[in-house]
């Protein structure tokens, strides 16, 4: 099947998962222009998505500490760039929403231009995670970001959120949709990841898989 779920990490990744987490992770500096983006001394994961995907929540739970990243239930809150610190491993990147925001049209062109100039350009981005929210699949905007990490070659990889929020049968529907929309992107990396920050399901799994990345 193309786009599997990850499997659930075995002892030592999981381990490796748990340790990097368990260590202090800490708000860096929120960044409103290109040069104000941190040196490039170790790599980055960053974590993409639309408005009120639930970015800050999965962040707050890979973290374990509820209020890292602000969530908030308004779209379009996270106006900056923010970068956290894990220790001895990669910077965690919190991207501006995109699609639907509430806030003026200046306001976002010029947020959505710094997002766009982040993905396209930033070296040590080792892979961005798109956030897709599991009870809608892949809209078009998604489709957007994911055709630019295409041009930029940036391996990003799906990551469904909320799928406590999914009933069972509806959860193969969105799947296979999310599945075909995936196949479009050569950047695409070939499984997907299903969590809840809520209930914590993948969070192990997702992790783990940051832990590997160097």
């Amino acid at each position: 099947m193309p786009f599997p779920l990850a499997e659930p990490p075995d002892a030592a990744a999981r381990e490796a998962g748990r340790l990097l987490f368990a260590a202090p992770t800490e708000f860096l500096k929120g960044v409103v222009a290109m040069d104000g983006l941190p040196p490039g001394d170790r790599p980055e994961v960053c974590f993409a998505g639309r408005s009120n995907v639930g970015k800050s929540s999965l962040i707050n739970a890979l973290t374990g500490r509820k209020g890292l990243a602000r969530a908030s239930n308004t779209p379009g809150r996270t106006q900056e760039i923010n970068f956290f610190t894990t220790t001895g491993g990669p910077y965690l990147v919190d991207l501006p929403g995109y699609g639907y925001a509430n806030a003026p049209v200046a306001v976002v062109e010029k947020w959505q231009r710094l997002l766009k100039s982040y993905l396209a350009g930033r070296a040590t981005l080792r892979r961005a995670f798109v956030l897709i929210d599991a009870r809608h699949g892949v809209k078009a905007v998604d489709d957007e970001i994911m055709a630019l990490l295409d041009r930029a070659a940036v391996t990003f990889q799906a990551v469904l959120t909320k799928a406590d929020k999914v009933k069972d049968k509806d959860r193969d529907t969105v799947l296979a949709q999310v599945r075909t929309a995936l196949a479009k992107h050569p950047a695409a990396y070939p499984e997907l990841v299903l969590t809840s920050s809520e209930k914590g399901d993948g969070i192990e799994t997702l992790r783990a898989i940051i832990a590997a990345l160097d």
